[in-house]
Order: C-alpha cells, then sequence, then structure tokens
C-alpha cells in the first residue's frame, strides 16, 4: 500500500481505424471516472500533427474537463512554452483558474510535440528549435504575466516538466514544483531529482521542493493481459527508435503481429523494467519502489492502451491495490 496521491496524464490516443473525435468524446468519461476513482490531478499533453495523437489543445480540454467535474485538479501536462506567446498562455490559465478556483494547473514543457519538422517550424513561425535561454526567457514572461493576472482572484499553480538534469535545474532555479517525465527519460530521473532538490531556490509559487513523478502503468487481472494491452505502444515506441511518429496506433491484435528487432526488443524491455506493468499486485509493488527511491510527492500514471474500458479499468485496478483499506 501507498498513500502517495496519485493522478492522471491524459494522451489522447487516436485509435486505428476510428476518427479522432472518438478519442475527443471518450476525454469527458475519463475526466468524470478519474474524479470519482479519487485521483487529485488531471493533465493534457500538446501534441500536433500525429496520426497516433489527438491535436487537442490542453487548454481547451483543461476548460472541459473542468466544467465536466466538480473538484479534481485539470491542466496542461504541459504546455509547449516555445509554440505560444508567454502572454497567451498566461491569459488562458489565468481565466481558467478565475473560473474554477484552486483546480487548474498550468505545467509548463519544452519540446515542440511533433516529429515533423515542417509542423515544428509552423508552430514557431519558422523559428528553428528554442536555445536554452530562450526557453527560460519564455518560462520566466509566462511566470511574470501571471502575476499581472492577480486581479482575477485565484491562479492556476503552476509547474514546470522536465526529463533531463538541466530542465530540472531550471525548476530549481525558478522555484517551481517539478513534474518529472520518468515515462519519458526513466535512466534521468534519480540524477534530475536530485540537482532539483539540492538547488531549489524558494518562491512565491513553491516554498520547497515538490516533485510529481510520471510513470508509464498498464494492469490488468493477468501479466498476459497487461502486456496485451501494452502492445499497441510498444510498437509506436518501436517507430519512435526510428524516428517515426507518422502512423495511427494500432490496435492489441494488429500489435500482436508485429516483429520488432532484437535492438527495439532489447530497448522496450529495459524500459518496461522501469516503469509498472503487469497485475495489480506487480504494479503496486513497482510503484512503492518508485516512491521509495525518487521520494515523489506525487506519481502521476500514463496508461497508453487503446479502448477506453481497458484504460478507465487499469485505473480502477490499480486504485484499488494501493489505497489503504477502510
Amino acid at each position: 500500500m501507498i498513500t502517495t496521491p496519485l493522478s492522471a496524464l491524459e494522451v489522447a490516443m487516436v485509435q486505428s481505424g476510428a476518427p479522432a473525435v472518438d478519442t475527443l468524446r471518450d476525454t469527458t468519461e475519463f475526466a468524470r471516472r478519474i474524479e470519482d476513482l479519487g485521483h487529485r490531478r488531471l493533465w493534457y499533453a500538446e501534441h500536433h500533427h500525429s496520426p497516433a495523437i489527438g491535436a487537442f489543445p490542453p487548454v481547451v480540454l483543461s476548460a472541459h474537463a473542468a466544467a465536466s467535474t466538480s473538484s479534481l485538479r485539470v491542466g496542461s501536462g504541459g504546455v509547449l512554452a516555445p509554440n505560444h506567446a508567454p502572454i497567451m498562455l498566461a491569459e488562458q490559465f489565468g481565466t481558467l483558474a478565475a473560473l474554477h478556483p484552486d483546480r487548474i494547473d498550468l505545467g509548463i514543457g519544452r519540446g515542440p510535440g511533433t516529429f515533423d519538422e515542417p509542423t515544428a517550424r509552423a508552430l514557431r513561425r519558422g523559428a528553428g528549435p528554442t536555445t536554452d535561454e530562450e526557453y527560460r526567457g519564455d518560462v520566466s514572461a509566462i511566470l511574470r504575466f501571471l502575476v499581472d493576472e492577480v486581479a482575477l482572484g485565484s491562479l492556476p499553480e503552476p509547474w514546470l516538466l522536465a526529463s533531463s538534469t538541466a530542465g530540472a535545474g531550471l525548476a530549481a532555479e525558478l522555484g517551481l514544483p517539478l513534474a518529472f517525465a520518468h515515462h519519458i527519460r526513466p535512466d534521468n530521473t534519480l540524477a534530475g531529482l536530485a540537482h532539483y532538490r539540492e538547488h531549489f531556490v524558494p518562491s512565491r509559487w513553491c516554498e520547497r521542493p515538490r516533485v510529481l513523478v510520471c510513470v508509464e502503468t498498464v494492469c490488468a487481472e493477468t501479466r498476459k493481459e497487461a502486456a496485451w494491452l501494452a502492445g499497441p505502444m510498444d510498437v509506436v515506441k518501436a517507430g519512435l527508435l526510428k524516428g517515426r511518429g507518422d502512423f495511427p496506433f494500432p490496435t492489441p491484435r494488429e500489435a500482436a503481429t508485429h516483429t520488432f528487432t532484437p535492438e527495439e526488443a532489447q530497448a522496450l524491455t529495459a524500459f518496461r523494467a522501469q516503469q509498472a506493468h503487469g497485475t495489480p499486485d506487480t504494479v503496486a509493488g513497482r510503484l512503492a519502489d518508485l516512491v521509495e527511491t525518487t521520494g515523489a510527492d506525487e506519481l502521476m500514471l500514463v496508461t497508453p492502451v487503446y479502448a477506453l474500458a481497458d484504460r478507465l479499468r487499469s485505473y480502477e485496478l490499480v486504485r484499488d491495490a494501493v489505497t489503504p483499506p477502510r
């Protein structure tokens, strides 16, 4: 059993053979069920021009989820600062926080949100990748403009997303809570968190280091079923290893026919060993181990499986396995 609060990250995978609007409709039921399960917050990721992931703006999904629930914290995990004018992000999330006081999070990240270079340049009006100094300036400007929104009342809670020591260092320098992408760069987690805690500077946003760790979690009644459900994301990851993200999210049956190279299979096995896949007991144990090794204040579960019912069932099984009996 663990007492660490649980949250959820919605990546909005577009199912093979189904229109993207079906994925969009599913987000409402997902938000309501996550609230019913007692999770603390639900975040939405920013992606663009991908057949496998819906291009649904986090600010729009956050607004809809906030209106569809009553107590769940919702927000971005994250909006990608280089793709947006800082003042616009401050205005958008400041307005959301005024409409839904004490329920809105503004998670800020750096990546392009796409694997397609022309799309990345279009998002940035022809500009190339942002530099470290430009990114720091963007984040600082967002925080500065947020302060200008104080007249609206309640402000969103800012978080910085990171998957490296450099990103964790920026969160420490600016005195922000840190959401670490263990589900993307697990080998960087411990070094990144140690650097963050060592260099943290208190701010108006955060008095002490606060760490949320995001972990890929696929839970089912049997190990075989969990592996079956995780199969589609394995195919997507194998494509990313080749620099490809231009195909829909496959069904479990389609994924079962995919042949991985020995190098891909080895990489996927190593990745899964650092995440939380398997039966409820196995997943609960891995989450407890992750809390112990990272000292996380909160865990955010991302469950990239094909069907909404299977995704929700995974969250239910985890909740039942890790929640202390009353």
